[in-house]
C-alpha cells in the first residue's frame, strides 16, 4: 500500500515537471477549505461532530494530483486537532466522444491517528452533457475490501440574474455497494443500495475566492444496512457546512 502512496507521489512530480514547460496550459491550481457540521462517507458516520477538510490539487493537461485530509476539531473520536485522513489522488480526465467525459484514477487513502487499515481504491468515471448533468463512477478497492462501491449522481444549477451574486446547486447522488465491499465496512455480506445523498448549496464569489454554504442530507437505504448499526444507530443525517474555493 505504501508503494501504491509513493507512486502517485512520483507520477505527481512527472506531471508537475513536464507542467513547467507547457507553455500555453501550464498548471493550475485550486486550492479548497470546508468545515462541515459531521463527516459522512458513504452513509458512514465518520464523525458525528465538526471537521475542517483542506484540499490543494494541481492539473496539467488532463492530469490532476490531488491531496485531501480532514481535521477532527473535537474529542469524537479521541482525535482532536489531528488529522485521521489524509487523501492521495491522481486522476486523468477526457472525452469519449462529445457530450461524454470520463475519469479514471487512483485514491490512496491514509489514516493517521487511528487503526484504521490503510488502503487504495482505482476508479472509473462517466459524465454526460444532458438534462441535470448524470454521472456513473465505479470505485474498486484493491487492498483491503476488495470491493466495488458505484455512485449515481445528478445535479443543476440555478442562477438569478446577472444581478444577482448568488446561485443555487442541486445535487442528489445514490450509492451502491457489492458484496465483499459492505462486509468490510458494514458486516453485511451481501450487495445492496447503500446511501442517498441530497444537497444544496450557494455559491458566491468574494474577493477572488468562492464561498459556498450548503445543506446536506444522508440517509441509509437499505434497511439491512441500518440494522448493523456499524457506525451509529441513527440512519438519517442532515447538517450544514461552508467551504472556500480559491483557484489560480
Amino acid at each position: 500500500m505504501k508503494i501504491a502512496k509513493l507512486m502517485l507521489m512520483a507520477c505527481g512530480l512527472v506531471v508537475g515537471i513536464a507542467g513547467v514547460g507547457l507553455a500555453e496550459d501550464g498548471i493550475a491550481y485550486s486550492l479548497t477549505a470546508d468545515h462541515f457540521g459531521k463527516y459522512l462517507w458513504r452513509g458512514q458516520n465518520l464523525n458525528d461532530d465538526g471537521v475542517f477538510q483542506p484540499g490543494i490539487s494541481a492539473t496539467s493537461g488532463n492530469v490532476t494530483l490531488g491531496l485531501w485530509g480532514s481535521l477532527e476539531l473535537t474529542d469524537y473520536t479521541n482525535n482532536r486537532h489531528q488529522f485521521t485522513e489524509v487523501d492521495y489522488s491522481l486522476d486523468y480526465s477526457g472525452e469519449v466522444t462529445e457530450g461524454i467525459g470520463y475519469s479514471v484514477g487512483l485514491i490512496y487513502y491514509d489514516f493517521p491517528s487511528t487503526a484504521v487499515q490503510d488502503t487504495t481504491e482505482a476508479y472509473l468515471g462517466f459524465s454526460f452533457d444532458a438534462p441535470l448533468s448524470p454521472s456513473i463512477t465505479f470505485y474498486h478497492d484493491l487492498d483491503e475490501a476488495e470491493g466495488t462501491y458505484a455512485n449515481l449522481g445528478i445535479g443543476h444549477s440555478v442562477t438569478f440574474g446577472p444581478e444577482c451574486p448568488v446561485s443555487m446547486d442541486l445535487g442528489a447522488s445514490v450509492g451502491w455497494g457489492s458484496a465483499s465491499y459492505n462486509k468490510y465496512y458494514w458486516g453485511l455480506d451481501k450487495s445492496k443500495f447503500n446511501d442517498l445523498v441530497l444537497s444544496v448549496s450557494f455559491p458566491f464569489d468574494v474577493a477572488g475566492m468562492t464561498v459556498v454554504p450548503s445543506f446536506n442530507y444522508v440517509t441509509l437505504i437499505s434497511d439491512d444496512i441500518r440494522r448493523t448499526d456499524a457506525y451509529r444507530n441513527e440512519s438519517d443525517y442532515f447538517f450544514a457546512g461552508i467551504g472556500l474555493v480559491k483557484e489560480f
